[in-house]
């Protein structure tokens, strides 16, 4: 067997054509995401190039949304076709499953489903663990494809010497493409005509295309390191798996003050943020990244360290989006 991989770091442009209200400002970012009460996430993120060579393409986002006004716009879910447009066509639309409008953008859509990421986190928390917060939770929600909980949340003030850099790769799998750094991995089965082979070939549960080829995605993400003497040791946690797993199988039966002693165990490392010190402690020219040492490009990195979206999320309660062009 034998592999060929390729290594992207793929973080989206901030340029925008036929953006005329802005909202890709918020929805061009992969992995923007809401958690539905269902426990299924909805993905947010509209892909401008993919968005572009759509029949919507010019089409002002507020056509077709008339009640996204405001931002956050978090309980918007309806879509009209036949309040500005489609007039004439009005009884053939609203014969249309509006299951097909719910998922409109399916093409346009990128997010991670899966990543197997073995911390105890995990065992606990959804893929996408934000969901307090309806201002910010698509936000924070992003990240899970670029950082592991502790970049954010570790109690730093009780490590010294942190350094911050991209952890070992870990197998992932997505909707739309690939993005973050991410690798590109091909298993080319060598081909064979003794019977054993042909049989556990068959047999095998690998997903493999016809020219016998399996394609496999790992990610990385960037993790917190204690650097001592030399050495550096990851401060993800791994080492309450089994100790997580064993809570979630009697939680049930555990009275409040059970619970609560069980969750201060699990979260004795753990800090939360307000969300301006959240985003500030990374997108500022002082924050705890150095971009430019992780990778990114000195534009990428200007761009990371005066994000124009943080902003918006931590000095306004509401923003009107502007009617600029009268649509």
């Amino acid at each position: 067997m034998t592999a060929t991989a390729g290594l992207l770091l793929n973080i989206p442009d901030t340029s925008f054509a036929e953006d005329h209200g802005g909202c890709l400002t918020c929805h061009r970012y992969p992995g923007l995401v809401r958690l539905e009460k269902s426990g299924d996430f909805k993905v947010l993120h509209i892909d401008e190039e993919k968005h572009l060579q759509s029949s919507h393409a010019k089409t002002d986002c507020r056509q077709c949304h008339p009640k996204t006004t405001s931002v956050p716009h978090t309980d918007v879910t309806g879509v009209s076709c036949t309040e500005k447009c489609h007039l004439e066509e009005k009884g053939k639309i609203n014969a249309v499953d509006p299951a097909y409008l719910a998922d409109f953008h399916k093409e346009e859509r990128f997010a991670i489903t899966r990543i197997d990421d073995r911390s105890s986190c995990m065992v606990c928390h959804p893929l996408y663990p934000h969901s307090s917060n309806n201002k910010v939770r698509a936000f924070l929600n992003m990240h899970t494809g670029f950082l592991i909980c502790e970049s954010c949340h570790l109690q730093k003030e009780k490590y010294d010497n942190l350094v911050y850099e991209w952890k070992d790769p870990e197998a992932f799998e997505f909707v739309g493409e690939p993005y973050g750094m991410h690798l590109k991995r091909e298993n080319k089965t060598k081909k064979s005509r003794d019977m054993i082979s042909k049989m556990l070939k068959i047999l095998s549960s690998d997903k493999e295309s016809p020219d016998g080829n399996r394609t496999e995605y790992l990610i990385s993400r960037i993790a917190v390191f204690s650097s001592d003497a030399g050495s550096k040791r990851n401060l993800e946690n791994t080492g309450d798996i089994e100790k997580a797993e064993a809570f979630i199988e009697k939680a049930g039966s555990l009275d409040a003050a059970e619970k609560e002693k069980d969750l201060k165990y699990f979260h004795r490392g753990i800090a939360r943020k307000g969300i301006t010190a959240a985003c500030d402690e990374c997108h500022s020219t002082k924050g705890v990244l150095d971009f430019r040492a992780l990778g990114f490009s000195d534009k990428r990195a200007k761009d990371l360290e005066y994000m124009n979206i943080k902003s918006l999320l931590t000095k306004y309660d509401t923003f009107v989006i502007p009617n600029l062009f009268g649509h």
